[in-house]
């Protein structure tokens, strides 16, 4: 997917939502785990009761790769089962030297067809730049996480700036806006403003918005861009919304609402521009 795709999928369907998909097998209803593939069960109900209010699907790659063969299976199955036209994250957080980070890329990028993966860009440049190669592919780097770890590195002083600071201008010289983006957490909400200036026109994935307390209103008036320029994610507080037989229609419900909000944002920020 091209950026002006994503760019138009965003204002049709007034939604800049992206639902993680960050399945547990110790949260999932009772009920599915007498299902042959549970997790594969799961997330086919999210989807069909979400697809429409969505313009994104984030995979963590993690919640799966702890069941070996069956997870991938269930992984695979899952980003098949996602309709075709919106936009697909692998969250593995790769990163390695370029011959490695290349076999990471051809595994999210062509045998599994994701149309973006987040990296991690401590190894530097050559860790980073094999998965920019891929054409209409996009890399999502990390840029300012959520964590209470952030703290640690990246927002230490690096000379006269921070660490992410740093990390975010390499990667706009390795990357262009029409295929890289950043990961910038909706708990960095203090800092958003400053990034945005930083990075005018590259899209952020922002994670962080429900269950890890992000506010959407704050994070919308303050990072969207022309183009929107911004992937909200939400996964605990929209997949188990529910636990119970419906617990799909609690997922939309909880979609719904963030859909509505969004439209709202969106509606603002295209009139201004008007």
């Amino acid at each position: 997917m091209n950026r002006q795709e994503l760019v138009n999928l965003i204002k049709e369907r007034q939604s800049y939502l992206c639902v993680g998909l960050d399945t547990d097998l110790q949260k999932i209803p009772r009920h599915l785990l007498s299902h042959p593939d549970p997790v594969f069960a799961f997330n086919k109900a999210i989807i069909d009761a979400t697809k429409d209010l969505c313009v994104s699907y984030k995979i963590n790659t993690a919640f799966y790769e702890c069941m070996g063969i069956r997870g991938w299976e269930s992984l695979q199955r899952t980003v098949e089962y996602i309709p075709s036209g919106l936009f697909t994250i692998a969250d593995a957080k790769r990163g390695d030297i370029g011959n490695t980070s290349t076999q990471y890329a051809k595994t999210f990028f062509e045998t599994y067809n994701f149309d973006a993966v987040t990296v991690a860009p401590y190894m530097g440049r050559d860790s980073v730049t094999p998965f920019l190669s891929f054409n209409e592919k996009w890399t999502i780097m990390l840029g300012l996480t959520s964590n209470e770890g952030s703290n640690d590195f990246q927002l230490q002083s690096a000379g006269d700036e921070k660490l992410y600071e740093k990390v975010l201008k390499a990667g706009m010289s390795w990357g262009s806006p029409d295929n890289l983006m950043f990961v910038i957490g909706a708990t960095q909400a203090s800092q958003l403003a400053y990034i945005r200036q930083l990075v005018p026109d590259h899209f952020f994935l922002v994670p962080g918005v429900g269950a890890q307390g992000g506010n959407l209103q704050e994070i919308s008036a303050v990072a969207m861009n022309k183009d929107c320029g911004l992937l909200v994610n939400a996964s605990r507080s929209v997949i188990y919304a529910g636990n119970g037989e419906d617990f799909a229609q609690d997922a939309r419900n909880a979609a719904q609402l963030l859909q509505q909000e969004m439209a709202e944002y969106l509606d603002v920020k295209l009139s201004s521009i008007a």
